[in-house]
């Protein structure tokens, strides 16, 4: 086996191209055009690749490509079957923390130049770029990790015989010049895989319902449906549901007088729903149950005289949601340093609560610091953390122990995802979050054989899958479930929209 071998059909690609991985790959200059490509497949075969790229400058379909960007291939078309690249996201998501300007799309092999007004044809089969050899430079490796990669030096509305094209080529050989060392970090990363998929992950109960909540609304009132703060803490739930007509706000005060607003999964206190009240507008609240029993045994606490001690993290939507049912009456220990500085009233009238979302270790950490210097201190009459992220983290511990990595997909604003990372850390297994497979740094795989895989109970799984196909771009994969739980929590809507 050989490696890495990187085609480029001109020279001067070619050259480009090896400048730019330094010594890491071998580059073999095929031949211009579909024909010499295709002659080039036995020779290419030959040289036993254990991974293929094929790089190059490519001609831009869409009128958003700059001259000098980058697109990675998700699939590319020719004359025969199409032909999938499942790595490239991790690829150009490389790309981009080089700072190059990198996009993943459909490539249109070709077999002839796209001339002016010829374009929009090739656009319409769904391509964002073309080229003449992708496809069957790709035919000599099946089955082996594959990408391509395109600088664009041309854009629709041009020939690409224009004059100007000569400017446009010297920034996309720029571009592939600088390319190289992601591209030898994909290829450091290819190889065998076995996947541990911790179970249960992504989505609780909480999460669905709060979800669920947005889309009725929606459906049943119309867009827009303004929502205060994000419904859960995840980018893409976001993003999809703005897409829908959802408009997300930080405060009461940019939501016009008189609208529909629902309350997010964290929860608010009281004083947002009397501002909402004074405002006439009208609330469907998504508050997560589980987050509401909190705030219940809060002001049950507090009304029979006990100094609230909340074990959290400042400045999160939850615990400022629940410091504000009795604010009087609370105050926020995030570690067991705080808990020295506290002067309750009554030191035989202490009592202590915890933010859903920490790690079972960090809270149980606390409750040991509350209880050592308040003896009498009370706690909840069930535990605050909620069944979804105990269960995740679980879960989380049992693929850390045989992982070399851990991958959470999750949200940075997300506390249940990051309390994955760091219970994966806490196992001794390095671990990373991630929004998507975009975000998963190549140097993380390399040398890699087990990869644990979770999402935090906010993270759609969708993601999961994506995540998992990528890898799978990257060489054989072998997955496995590693189930320690079943959930079977359902919660129910809010009256309003039951029926």
């Amino acid at each position: 086996m050989s490696g890495l071998v990187v085609c480029a059909p001109l020279r001067v690609e070619a050259r480009a191209l090896r400048r730019g991985l330094g010594g890491h790959g071998q580059v073999v200059c095929t031949g211009y055009g579909p024909g010499r490509s295709a002659a080039a497949r036995d020779y290419l075969s030959r040289l036993a690749p254990d991974s293929i790229a094929v790089g190059g400058v490519g001609g831009g379909l869409v009128r958003d490509l700059g001259v000098g960007d980058l697109v990675v291939a998700s699939r590319v078309t020719g004359t025969g079957p199409v032909l999938d690249c499942p790595s490239a996201p991790l690829l150009a998501g490389e790309l981009r923390r080089s700072g190059l300007r990198a996009r993943v799309g459909p490539i249109a092999s070709v077999d002839r130049l796209v001339r002016r007004g010829g374009h929009d044809a090739v656009a319409a089969t769904g391509a964002i770029a073309a080229d003449l050899e992708s496809a069957p430079l790709l035919a000599a490796a099946p089955g082996l990790p594959s990408v391509v990669l395109r600088a664009i030096s041309d854009q629709p509305g041009r020939p690409l015989i224009d004059p100007r094209t000569v400017t446009g080529g010297l920034a996309a050989l720029r571009a592939l010049r600088l390319s190289g060392p992601a591209l030898a970090r994909w290829a450091a990363a290819a190889g065998t895989r076995q996947l541990l998929l911790a179970g249960p992950r992504s989505f609780c109960a909480g999460v669905e319902r709060a979800i669920d909540i947005v889309e009725r609304a929606l459906r049943r009132y119309g867009a827009p449906v303004y929502v205060r703060k994000q419904i859960v803490h995840n980018a893409r739930v976001v993003a999809e549901l703005e897409r829908a007509g959802a408009i997300f706000v930080d405060e009461l005060d940019e939501v016009p007088d008189g609208a529909r607003v629902v309350f997010s999964a964290h929860g608010v206190s009281p004083e947002v729903r009397r501002e909402a009240a004074r405002r006439d507008l009208v609330t469907v609240d998504a508050t997560c149950p589980l987050v509401a029993k909190v705030h219940a045994e809060a002001r049950r606490f507090a009304a029979e005289g006990y100094q609230v001690a909340l074990i959290g993290h400042a400045g999160h939507d939850e615990v400022e949601g629940t410091l504000g049912e009795v604010p009087e009456a609370m105050v926020l220990v995030e570690r067991p340093s705080d808990v020295d500085r506290l002067r309750p009233p009554d030191d035989g009238k202490v009592a202590y609560l915890t933010q859903t979302t920490l790690s079972a270790a960090d809270a149980d950490e606390m409750v040991e610091a509350i209880k050592d210097r308040f003896p009498q201190a009370r706690g909840p009459g069930s535990d605050d953390i909620c069944y979804a992220s105990t269960n995740r983290q679980r879960a989380v511990q049992a693929v850390a122990a045989t992982s070399d990595l851990v991958i959470v997909a999750g949200s940075a604003n997300s506390s249940n995802s990051r309390r994955l990372v760091e219970t994966a850390e806490r196992a001794g297994t390095p671990a990373y979050l991630v929004d998507g497979p975009e975000d998963i740094r190549l140097d993380w795989l390399a040398g890699t054989s087990t990869v644990g895989i979770t999402a935090g109970a906010s993270a759609p799984p969708a993601v999961v899958e994506q995540i998992v196909t990528a890898l799978s771009g990257l060489g054989p994969v072998q997955t496995e479930e590693v189930v320690v739980a079943t959930e079977s929590i359902q919660f129910g809507l809010p009256k309003e929209l039951r029926h």
